[in-house]
This record gives C-alpha cells, sequence and structure tokens, in this order.
C-alpha cells in the first residue's frame, strides 16, 4: 500500500487535522499542476525546480513540521498531568479502602470505595494507556511521512533539502520523546487499581508452586514501530519490575552493558556457544547503569545439553571495577576477593566457597585459554514480572548496539584495560566509526515460563506471541551476532538467523489484539506497507506517466496492472500467514525447527554458492575459462535433471505421513513449516542448530556391532565349508568368505563416517540404503554358487576332509 493511503487509514480520526498532509506536500512538488482538466495535464512540459518552488516547499513543509510538534508536545504535557491527577485519585480511593479494612469508626467504613469506583478508575487509566499508543503511533506515522517526502524531494527535484532538515527535525524533536518513564508510571498505577491496593499473588495459570514444573525460554524480535503498543499491552498483564522502586526513575536504570571475551585466534566459545556443544561457555562482564558505577558482575554461562539432565546454568559473583584488571590477569587472587566477605560475615561460607571456586574456574580459562574482550553489547532493557514471582517473566530489550572491543586491526580501543573508556551509555554512539558499532534494528523480547507440566501458557501469552506485534527467533545470541556481524573476515560460520536480517519482520495484524480504548475495539487493519524504494519507484513512475503521457497511454495502464499485482500478491503472502499460526516464521526458523531426521542434504544447511561464484569469477577472466565452467555448469544441470527423472520413474514405496505437530508460541508447526535452500555469501556457512544426544551414537555402534556379528557368521560358515567339504563346498566357501569380507569392511567404513558426521554435528542423512540391499544380493549370489556347481559336477566331486569322509548328500 502506498504510504498515503496508509496515512489515511491508520490515522485518528479526533486527530486527523494534526497529521503531515502528506497529499499537499506532495502536489508541491509538481511545477505543472493547475486546475486544468486531468488530460491536458499530461501533455504539458514539466517545468525545472526552481528557487521559488524550493522556498514554497519548505515553508509549507516548515509549516507541517511545527503542527507536528506543536500537538504531539501538548498531548504529551496533557497525558503527563492525567496521569498525576488519576495517581492523586487512586491514593484517595486506596486510602480510604485501608482506613475501613483496619477496622476505623462507621464512618471510614461508610466513606469505603465500591467495586464501581475501582472500575471507574481502571477505565481511566486504560484510557490514558490508549492515548500513550495512539500518540505513539501518530509520532511514528508522521515521522515516516516526513522521512517520506524528504526522499521525495530529492529524488524528484535533484536539490538535496535531507542534510539540512535532518538538522530542523532535530530542533523540533517530536520523534525522540521517550516514553519509558510515562510507562513505568502507568505500569504502578495500573497495578495499584488492578489489585485494589492489595499486593500482587501473581497468576495461579502459570504454573503455581508446583514440583514438576518445564521451564522454557523463547526469543522474539520486535520492529520499532510496535515496541511502545507491546509495552502497553504487557503493563497490563504484568508490572514493570524496578530494582529500586523508592526512587524516582531514570533512563540509565534501565541500561545494561557487557563485555564479551573469546580467544581471537580459534574463536572457541564463539563457536561452542553457536553449535551449542555440550559443556560450551560464554564469559561476559556486565555492569547495570552507567560507566560510573563500580560493581562489575564477572558471569559464566555453561551450555547442557538435554540428556545430560542437567540444566545450562548462568553463574556469576560481584568484583569491584578496580579490581578487574588484577583479577583478569592473575595478579589478584579469589582469596583476596572474597577476603572482605569472609569478614563480614553476610554470606554463609558455603556458599562463599562456591562463588570463589567459580572465580577460580573464570580466572583459570581467562589465563590459559588467553581470552580478551572481543564484543560490547549495550541495550536498555524494560522487564516484567510479578514481585517476588517468577513464573511469567517478559523482558524486552531496546537500541541494541554492539561495539568492538578488541584490537586485532592494530588499533587499540580496550588496549590492556578490561573495556575500553571512549564511550559510556550514550546511544547511538555516534562518536565511533561505523566499522565499530553494530546497530540492531529490532527489539529483543524475552518471554520465560515456569509452567506445570502438562499446562498450557497464559492465554495472553499464546495471543501475544502468535500476534503481529513479534517474531520468533528461537535461540538468538547478542555474543553470536555481534560477533559474526564485526567480524566478517575472521568468522566464517555464521548462525540461522543472519539470512533474516535483510527481511522486513512487520505483518499484518492477524487478528484483534492490541490496545483497546474502554468501550470501544481496534478493527484489525490489512494494510500492508512497502518498504521505500518499492513505493518510490511506484509513486515516482506513476507521477511521471502523469505528467507526460496521456491518462489512457497504454503504458499507465501497464503500470497500473503491475501495481495491482504486485499488492494482490503481497495480500495472499500475507493471508496465507494469517491462515496458519498468526505468526508463520521465515524460512530460516522453519528450517532450524525442522527434525533432524528427514535431513537429507550435509550439514550446514545453507551453504555459500561455489558453483555460481566460479561462474562469476571466469565470466571477468572470459575467454575459454568462462566457457569451460559454462559447459561444467550445464553438464551438472542436466545431470541433475536426468537423476530426478530416473527417481521419479523408479517404483520407491511411499513413507507413512506423520500428524503434524502443533506449534506453540509463535513457532509454527509441522504443517506450515516449507524447505527452502539459502545462499550464505561467498566464504562464509550458516549454522543450523543440531541437536546431538548420546543414543545417536550408541545407536551407530549397535548397527555396526549387528554388522559385525553378521560377518562373523558368516566367516563361520565358510571355515566350515572350506574344511569339511568337497568341491562345490570349496566354491561355496570361497564367495562367502568374499561377502563377509567385504560385509566386514564396508560396516567399518559406513561406522567410521557416522561417527565423523556424528562428531561434527552433522545433518545428513544417516540411513544406509544401499548396504543390506547388497548384502542381500551378495547371499543370493553365494547360494547361485553352489547351487551352479551342484548342477556342473553333479555328486561326483572331490571327497576330502581331516576328520575322514564326509557322505554325499
Amino acid at each position: 500500500m502506498r504510504f498515503g493511503q496508509q496515512l489515511k487509514s491508520s490515522l485518528i480520526k479526533d486527530w486527523s487535522h494534526y497529521y503531515i498532509n502528506y497529499d499537499d506536500l506532495k502536489k508541491s512538488l509538481r511545477t505543472d499542476f493547475d486546475h486544468t482538466p486531468l488530460v491536458q495535464q499530461g501533455h504539458k512540459q514539466k517545468a525545472p525546480w526552481s528557487e521559488d518552488d524550493e522556498a514554497r516547499f519548505v515553508r509549507q513543509l516548515e509549516q507541517e513540521l511545527d503542527k507536528v510538534f506543536t500537538f504531539q508536545k501538548v498531548k504529551s504535557q496533557e497525558i503527563t498531568r492525567r496521569i498525576k491527577t488519576t495517581e492523586l485519585e487512586v491514593d484517595d480511593v486506596i486510602a480510604r479502602q485501608e482506613a475501613a479494612e483496619v477496622g476505623g469508626n462507621d464512618q471510614a467504613k461508610k466513606d469505603a470505595p465500591s467495586e464501581d469506583e475501582f472500575l471507574l478508575l481502571e477505565e481511566d487509566v486504560s484510557d490514558i494507556i490508549a492515548d500513550v499508543h495512539d500518540l505513539a503511533r501518530f509520532t511514528q506515522l508522521n515521522y515516516t511521512g516526513f522521512q517520506k517526502i524528504i526522499k521525495k524531494h530529492d529524488k524528484q527535484t535533484h536539490w538535496h533539502l535531507k542534510p539540512v532538515f535532518a538538522a530542523r527535525l532535530n530542533a523540533r524533536p517530536f520523534f525522540k520523546d521517550d516514553y519509558d518513564t510515562t510507562i513505568v508510571n502507568l505500569s504502578k498505577l495500573y497495578d495499584r487499581v488492578r489489585t485494589r491496593g492489595h499486593p500482587v499473588t501473581g497468576d495461579s495459570s502459570a504454573g503455581g508452586k508446583q514440583q514438576n514444573f518445564v521451564r522454557q525460554t523463547t526469543k522474539y524480535w520486535v520492529h520499532p514501530d510496535n515496541i511502545t503498543e507491546l509495552k502497553l499491552i504487557v503493563l497490563k498483564h504484568l508490572p514493570v519490575l524496578v530494582f529500586n522502586p523508592s526512587k524516582e526513575f531514570e533512563k540509565k536504570d534501565s541500561a545494561i552493558s557487557s563485555i564479551y571475551y573469546d580467544n581471537t585466534d580459534t574463536w572457541e566459545l564463539y563457536e561452542g556457544r553457536l553449535k551449542k556443544t555440550e559443556g560450551a561457555e560464554a564469559i561476559r562482564l556486565r555492569w547495570y547503569g552507567g560507566m560510573e558505577t563500580d560493581t562489575i558482575f564477572v558471569e559464566r554461562k555453561t551450555h547442557r545439553e538435554d540428556w545430560t539432565g542437567e540444566k545450562s546454568v548462568k553463574a556469576r559473583f560481584s568484583l569491584k571495577e578496580k579490581n578487574v584488571n588484577a583479577f583478569l590477569k592473575g595478579d589478584m587472587t579469589t582469596e583476596q576477593v572474597f577476603e572482605k566477605a569472609r569478614r563480614e560475615g553476610k554470606k554463609s561460607e558455603k556458599e562463599i566457597n562456591d562463588l570463589e571456586q567459580l572465580a577460580k574456574e573464570i580466572q583459570f580459562r581467562v589465563i590459559s585459554r588467553k581470552l580478551e574482550p572481543v564484543c560490547r553489547s549495550f541495550y536498555n532493557r524494560t522487564a516484567f514480572q510479578l514481585p517476588g514471582d517468577a513464573r511469567v517473566r517478559i523482558s524486552l530489550d531496546t537500541e541494541l548496539t554492539m561495539v568492538r572491543e578488541d584490537n586485532l586491526d592494530g588499533r587499540k580501543r580496550s588496549g590492556d584495560n578490561w573495556r575500553r573508556m571512549d564511550i559510556g551509555i550514550d546511544f547511538p554512539f555516534s562518536q565511533l566509526p561505523p566499522e565499530d558499532v553494530e546497530r540492531f534494528p529490532y527489539g529483543v523480547l524475552e518471554v520465560k515460563l515456569q509452567t506445570a507440566a502438562g499446562q498450557e501458557p497464559p492465554e495472553w501469552i499464546r495471543e501475544l506471541t502468535a500476534s503481529h506485534l513479534v517474531e520468533a527467533v528461537p535461540k538468538f545470541s547478542k555474543f553470536i551476532h555481534g560477533c559474526a556481524t564485526m567480524f566478517p573476515n575472521r568468522i566464517h560460520l555464521l548462525p540461522f538467523w543472519f539470512p533474516q536480517m535483510e527481511t522486513d519482520i512487520r505483518k499484518p495484524v492477524s487478528h484483534k489484539f492490541g490496545i483497546e480504548r474502554p468501550g470501544q475495539s481496534t478493527e484489525a487493519s490489512t494494510s500492508t506497507a512497502l518498504d521505500d524504494d518499492t513505493e518510490d519507484e511506484l509513486e515516482g513512475d506513476d507521477d511521471r506517466a502523469l505528467n507526460d503521457r496521456d491518462p489512457e497511454d497504454e503504458n499507465i495502464r501497464r503500470l497500473r496492472a503491475a501495481r495491482d499485482a504486485l499488492e494482490e500478491h503481497e495480500v495472499e503472502r500475507h493471508m496465507s500467514a494469517a491462515n496458519g499460526d498468526g505468526n508463520v516464521l521465515d524460512e530460516e526458523e522453519r528450517m532450524a525447527h525442522k527434525p533432524l531426521i528427514s535431513a537429507e542434504d550435509d550439514y550446514p544447511l545453507y551453504d555459500s554458492d561455489d558453483e555460481e561464484e566460479a561462474l562469476a569469477v571466469a565470466k571477468k577472466k572470459g575467454a575459454w575459462a568462462y566457457r569451460w565452467q559454462l559447459i561444467k555448469s550445464h553438464t551438472n544441470l542436466a545431470g541433475d535433471r536426468l537423476l530426478d527423472i530416473l527417481k521419479s520413474a523408479t517404483p520407491f514405496p511411499k513413507p507413512t505421513q506423520i500428524p503434524a505437530r502443533e506449534g506453540r508460541l509463535g513457532i509454527p508447526g509441522a504443517a506450515t513449516v516449507s524447505e527452502k535452500r539459502f545462499k550464505a555469501p561467498p566464504g562464509k556457512k550458516i549454522h543450523v542448530p543440531v541437536r546431538v544426544e548420546p543414543k545417536v551414537s550408541f545407536a551407530a555402534e549397535r548397527t555396526f556391532l549387528a554388522w559385525l556379528e553378521f560377518s562373523i557368521i558368516l566367516g563361520s560358515i565358510a571355515a566350515t565349508l572350506l574344511n569339511f567339504g568337497d568341491q562345490i563346498s570349496l566354491a561355496a566357501a570361497i564367495a562367502f568368505t568374499i561377502v563377509a569380507i567385504v560385509a566386514l569392511f564396508y560396516s567399518m567404513a559406513i561406522f567410521l563416517w557416522r561417527v565423523d558426521r556424528i562428531k561434527q554435528r552433522k545433518a545428513v542423512s544417516y540411513h544406509d540404503k544401499w548396504g543390506p540391499t547388497g548384502l542381500c544380493i551378495g547371499l543370493i549370489a553365494c547360494v547361485a554358487v553352489a547351487i551352479s556347481y551342484r548342477f556342473k559336477y553333479g555328486g561326483d566331486g572331490d571327497l576330502r576332509g581331516r576328520g575322514g569322509v564326509i557322505g554325499r548328500g
């Protein structure tokens, strides 16, 4: 959908006069616009863009910017006043209720608030939440409108207004309004009203105090357009978790920074976490707040496979910032680290010993493996959780940024220090060069559930994770993504979500889910937004067609037909997604959840197309090199097609259909999974998570032992025939001996191949299609040899044997 139409369909009617007048600004870009009939306009010549046209357009743009900025500022102030007024009303109602509950006089009981008063207050707070949501959407739409009209102006007029107007936008930063403080205040207010002034007891549907529970963690990407709406939805179910409620909330209170360590020669920690090998570790140093924070947490995350019966563990201990360098270099012992804790006696001796053992292990690994800082992650976290209740925990990380900390290319970033000191928490870190920083385009939502065994998560969690607001990306890692992005020349194994970064994760609203104003319901929008370039091409071509050609010209009809077909294709694509689980994953995610047993291609699934790359290189060289490479390419293609034809003509039995598994938490079931090969960047490989359990190795060993047993049996038969048989038995013994030796070496080769693939965690087809068939054919051949010799020599073969004469059969 073109942005002008999207704006009209998405704007709030009561605020319609305060939105950017996008259509009028588009008309101002036309130098031939007047009130002549449309047919005559098509034949008019387009005048060049002049200084007067530029001044007129800039004045109109300034007026629109002032209008939007003023309204956004007034509305934001109004919301702040409404929150303060509602807080006073809530304080009064709760104070009257507490006075009546304590057992006051008759007057206090008479003044006790009714349930209707709480319901009215809840509606008032819900109305404020809806206003915040509408204001955030108003801001986002107008900011997008200004960006698009500036881009259209620069493209059509060839006058570069974008750099100049960026300064004017910063002078009226309506789009930089931070809603985090407002959301925290609304969360406190809504939680007090919802619980009627009583402490939060939690949601029993989340599992309760069950002994048999299941922990489940799933990660999602959230587009910036949906972040505020997502926060407002979650706060109506879970309060914002504030670690220090006694002080006023500040922006830096939500800042989290982590320094990740690795060996820059082997990248062993990166590959271990990427491949999810048993015991894979991640070592990081984390602090909360600004750079002035004195407490640094040294953390180690250890991955455990499910078959071990253990859970992945994150353990940490605190360290003073001034002691970090000495600790990492080994100049400070672990006894010195915990000397003060022992003196104070605030922790038990057992707890201190456990922390000291952890510190020794981390210090030993850092020194022995030569670990050094490689990557920093920074983000602002909004956590939602019932106080003291970990059954449902939701965190949303925004403004996620990865920064290089290494000294590999000769630049001293961290130097001899454990972190670089030229940056703090000043997002977006504009002082850094582009090669040192990676600003992640999405927010990262993490949903942690602790539910009773066999129990479903809360309904609102299922609706949220299946909605258009989130995109499931299981096992997403900030450390892995940061290293893969900022060290392209050193890391060649990429995570499975890497090809997805170029895909727009926004989806149409598939069902009625979101912020609703009391007494009203939001209607699902099926609008589809094209990217800037696509839309500008369509609109620019359309404008040029109207200016330079007759409106009924064949080219215009062709243009309109192409645009209609594109819109129809987009609608069909999104409708097919909506008919599924409501959040159909991208191809990379679907393949990541595909069962390993059905994988037939060698690991990794997404590899660089070496043949295509070689063809491109040969084309640059030209002459016979390109011709020879082209002949090889066509020959391989013809061979593949011939093989496909032969396979389709062979009467293979059809496999039994397995019932599709049910989707869960936004991850689709098997019915919605499809396969597709993706090409990795040249010289790179995309890693797909593969789970290897001990029973896989045991199964390979049992199969080899079965073949070995069968080979021994065949060898025993051959030895018996050789020692106690006639000439006919001698021929059969030779045949059985050959089959036994071939089976023995074949099974050994297959076993070694399987062990190597299992060790490398490769998703290959472990099924042996030819071995059993070849063995059966060999046994038939042995029997055929014995029968043929029997018919040839009859019963007159030489009789011999060590133990005497064996009678003829």
